[in-house]
């Protein structure tokens, strides 16, 4: 035999053995495989059941702040000065707006001296009341004096007359006496009123804060006219937040003060963001009754302080009704198809189905399972549609 038929018998001895270790390397990682589906899993089951549970209801409204106002001027003039900016925290008391006083300081000025000049003319009308007094007690006594000179006929006619008359002319000098001091006096009042009126006046053109609170908006600059009604300021008090929306006539008959309410802020998710919890604290008619719709307060927990104007979603409990629930580790979520594992005669089968929302007491499941059907909880990787499993007690969904 030649050499190049050596060297060839050679080469096709070596392919010869290779092929066979990969053959026999082949059978052997596939009898490991099968090996492996063969061999039960070890999951832990959970009954899928019928639940009672409260429809939930949601609806949108804004924070606000349990007090605010909004800070407007009772007279007209121009503003002056105003102290603080949107965003400055400010207590009771505080000035806001200054706006300009002279006309209402002048008109307190004029006021007080009218009023003055209504003191001295009351103190000139007793001043006149007790002159007239004084006379008519020297006319009595004179008219008294003729009369009995008159009854022993020591005094004549004309005198008893003239005595007569100087009594009556002093009586009527001391009844207009004393009505001028009543006028005077009713003039006083009138006057010192309008006084304190002017006072007042002068008051409201400096504004000040009603309350400890934060200044949300500033709508008015120094230069500007204020009128009455119109909003200068606007301050949130610094106390709880709520949230107030509008629930329609079906919705309000679930709705009672004292409910609990879950409040998602703007941003976050309600099924699965950060909650807070809410108390419904007042369940009112709107203002018009064409509406149909009822307002409702919603106070938030002490520590949250969310912005005033901030939108907020809040869920409420609706009315009752029956669903099927299953444990929400029982679902897996690929993309937007879920599906659980049950199991029937030791095997597991994938099954695809329709979920509604989430809960503490499991997930609701709306269609694709049955009542007293087997679902695996927290189904492991290995697990795969018609693998043989072994079962573990698990508490059905609700169960505590």
């Amino acid at each position: 035999m030649s050499t190049a038929s050596q060297r060839l018998l050679a080469v096709l001895a070596l392919i010869g053995c290779g092929v066979c270790l990969v053959a026999g390397c082949g059978r052997s990682g596939s009898d490991h495989t099968t090996a492996e589906r063969l061999q039960p899993v070890s999951v832990s089951l959970a009954v899928a059941t019928v639940v009672e549970r409260a429809e939930p209801m949601e609806a949108g409204g804004v924070v606000t702040a349990d007090q605010t106002a909004a800070v407007s001027s009772r007279v007209t003039a121009p503003v002056v000065q105003v102290t603080v900016r949107a965003g400055d925290r400010v207590r009771s008391g505080d000035v806001l707006v200054r706006l300009e006083a002279s006309e209402m300081t002048a008109r307190r000025v004029q006021a007080n001296a009218a009023t003055r000049a209504a003191e001295e003319a009351l103190a000139a009308a007793r001043s006149g009341q007790t002159a007239s007094a004084a006379e008519q007690k020297l006319a009595a006594a004179w008219h008294a004096r003729i009369s009995q000179l008159r009854e022993r006929n020591a005094a004549t006619a004309q005198e008893f007359d003239e005595a007569e008359a100087r009594l009556t002319a002093a009586a009527a000098r001391a009844t207009s006496a004393q009505a001028g001091v009543e006028q005077a006096a009713a003039q006083l009042a009138s006057l010192r009123a309008g006084a304190d009126v002017a006072a007042v006046t002068e008051a409201y053109a400096v504004l000040r804060a009603p309350f400890d609170g934060v200044i949300t908006e500033r709508l008015i600059d120094p230069g500007n006219l204020a009128t009455p009604g119109q909003a200068l300021l606007r301050i949130d008090g610094g106390g709880r937040r709520r949230v107030e929306l509008h629930a329609d006539e079906a919705r309000a008959a679930f709705i009672h003060p004292g409910d609990r309410a879950a409040v998602a802020l703007d941003g976050d998710n309600p099924t699965g963001g950060t909650v807070l919890e809410g108390n419904v604290v007042e369940v009112a008619r709107a203002i018009a009754a064409d509406q149909r719709t009822f307002t409702v307060k919603v106070t938030l927990p002490p520590d949250a302080a969310p912005r005033t104007g901030t939108f907020a979603r809040v869920r409420f409990d609706g009315p009752r009704r029956r669903v099927l629930i299953v444990p929400s580790t029982a679902v897996r979520s690929q993309g937007q198809v879920q599906s659980v594992f049950v199991v029937s005669g030791g095997t597991a089968h994938l099954r695809l189905v329709q979920t509604g929302d989430p809960a503490a007491d499991g997930t609701e499941i709306i269609a694709g399972l049955d009542a007293g059907e087997s679902v695996v909880t927290n189904p492991p990787a290995t697990l795969t549609d018609g693998r043989t499993v072994t079962t573990g007690a698990s508490p059905p969904p609700g169960a505590p």
